[in-house]
């Protein structure tokens, strides 16, 4: 039903981190796969993405991959990004309720867990990151998305300026994520 996809970068930890919070998903058999787009992976992260069965993929080879997809839709996260107990259920809800056609839009972020809600000053002069609340979207819409997204798609360009609703579900930002 659903395929992950990370922008990856050195940092093994991080991914270690995600990737941990996806394991209910695998075990509930909602998450069919885990697609890293490396941007400059270090040996540690690809150690980590080869022992979680992770399939590690060039940033050229992103459309493609997104169209190749084994998940009919989509859940673009950053590295670092923690998913909440509960994420589950509101995105079988989600997309339950699209197939229902009672859900407009149908692409979703999660809500930011109050304990990384940014302060009122912090708000007014943040850069807002489309993945720092996750992104789920039909595969067939992403598809489209990557042919839109400039020369050399990102999952960061995918996610920007598409209407979405929230999901019944919290996420753990990344670390240092501005937005």
């Amino acid at each position: 039903m659903l395929s992950v996809f990370i922008d990856c970068g050195p940092d093994d930890q991080k991914l270690a981190s995600t990737l941990a919070s996806l394991v209910p998903g695998a075990v509930e058999g909602l998450v069919r796969e885990v697609v890293l787009v490396d941007r400059q992976m270090g040996s540690d992260a690809r150690k980590v993405a080869d022992h979680a069965g992770c399939r590690v993929i060039s940033a050229e080879d992103l459309r493609e991959a997104v169209r190749t997809a084994k998940g009919e839709w989509l859940l673009l996260v950053e590295p670092g990004a923690r998913l909440m107990p509960g994420w589950i259920g509101a995105v079988v809800e989600h997309v339950e309720a699209v197939q229902a056609g009672r859900s407009v839009p149908p692409c979703a972020r999660f809500r930011r867990a109050a304990i990384d809600q940014p302060r009122f000053l912090q708000r007014l002069r943040r850069i807002r990151m489309a993945l720092a609340e996750g992104f789920l979207v039909r595969r067939s819409q992403a598809v489209g998305l990557a042919g839109q997204a400039g020369a050399l798609p990102t999952l960061e360009r995918l996610a920007k300026g598409v209407a979405v609703t929230r999901l019944d579900a919290e996420i753990r930002p990344a670390q240092g994520t501005r937005g």
